[in-house]
């Protein structure tokens, strides 16, 4: 295969470009706190720098790759593409993992369970680079498959665990929930792990510049555009309030006196601690009341401002005002009209237009 893209100027070309596009995405998380993309998001520091370091990595991997273009020893190749396939290993899919759960900002998980599964991939790996032997190739790409199980079920178990937390805690879901970014993140890892186990024909490689170029271009929008939650975590000191303190509280006499009297409902970026403060809480209890009632937080102020949209819409008609029902979505506490629309599906059975239209009917009956 490297014989066939050795005098391939296009691809040499194309390969470089890919190469300088990871390191300059990588260089520019790693160096630039400003989101430069997406203005009125702060994208989480943390992921900000894991993502940077995984394109530089990523370069660093290709430009070392490149050697293989003009080599013409069949051993000096074989021995770049073991040692390639062997800094990959503790470097490239090591670091991918932090990225993905540094995504996940309900809190840190333990890095030594993906240690130890990743551990006899990088031995074998080591294996044939010490030897000089792709020997053990057919032994690795074995356990390749119960490796990814392993981190694909772990990744859904986190991911899960996140979604609950974010329903939990916050109303709006915008630039929060990242599951649309794990599909297309394990889609683009199955076409590089296809791409090895198929045989390198020089249209595989253009595929995977293709490939590699989504990917970095994908996860610098993903970072630039998520947005950072952890200045609304609330300490640990808040789970320390006795049980008593809570339980003495009426909770809906609280939220109905702080919340919806004053409409703080409203407020598109309400989180659970800011709602707890108000009503002179802490989160902890709050989520245990939302629980104790079957619904969720997320539940609770989405019902509140579809409420309140209905409200407005009855309003409106009485008085013979136009509107639109993205100005009265904005109204209701919504910044983004596509988080109204799956809100007032999900409490209502029916789309909005649905709904307008039957309200239409049935007041001309």
């Amino acid at each position: 295969m490297y014989d066939q893209i050795r005098g391939d100027t296009l691809f040499t070309i194309l390969y470089s470009v890919v190469a300088a596009m990871a390191m300059m995405a990588g260089c520019y998380l790693l160096f630039n706190k400003a989101n430069a993309f997406v203005t009125g998001i702060t994208p989480p520091l943390r992921l900000r720098r894991w993502a940077g370091v995984f394109l530089v990595s990523l370069a660093l991997n290709q430009v070392w790759c490149m050697q293989l273009f003009f080599f013409s020893s069949s051993e000096d190749i074989e021995m770049v593409d073991l040692v390639g396939g062997l800094i990959q290993s503790v470097t490239l899919l090591p670091v991918a993992i932090v990225v993905l759960l540094a995504m996940l900002q309900d809190r840190r998980r333990p890095l030594w369970p993906f240690a130890v599964m990743i551990a006899p991939a990088v031995a074998g790996m080591a294996a044939c680079v010490v030897t000089r032997s792709e020997a053990l190739f057919p032994v690795i790409y074995a356990y390749d498959l119960p490796l990814i199980i392993g981190i694909v079920t772990y990744m859904v178990r986190a991911l899960r665990q996140y979604g609950r937390w974010l329903r939990d805690n916050y109303a709006d879901l915008e630039h929060k929930e990242i599951w649309r970014s794990f599909i297309v993140l394990a889609i683009i890892l199955l076409a590089f792990i296809v791409n090895e186990l198929c045989d390198k024909a020089p249209v595989y490689e253009y595929a995977m510049l293709v490939v590699t170029a989504t990917l970095i271009c994908y996860l610098l929008w993903r970072v630039e555009t998520l947005s950072d939650l952890s200045m609304q975590k609330v300490s640990g000191s808040d789970s320390q309030y006795a049980f008593a303190t809570s339980q003495s509280k009426d909770f809906t006499l609280l939220l109905q006196r702080h919340c919806i009297d004053t409409r703080l409902y409203l407020q598109y970026d309400l989180n659970i601690a800011q709602l707890a403060k108000a009503i002179g809480t802490n989160r902890f209890y709050l989520s245990q009341y939302f629980s104790s009632q079957g619904i969720t937080y997320n539940t609770y102020i989405n019902n509140l401002r579809i409420n309140h949209f209905t409200n407005l819409y009855r309003e409106a008609v009485a008085a013979n005002r136009s509107f639109t029902a993205q100005q009265l979505a904005s109204e209701s506490g919504y910044r983004s009209y596509s988080t109204f629309r799956l809100a007032f599906q999900q409490r209502m059975g029916q789309n909005v237009r649905a709904w307008m239209s039957d309200m239409a009917q049935n007041s001309q009956d």
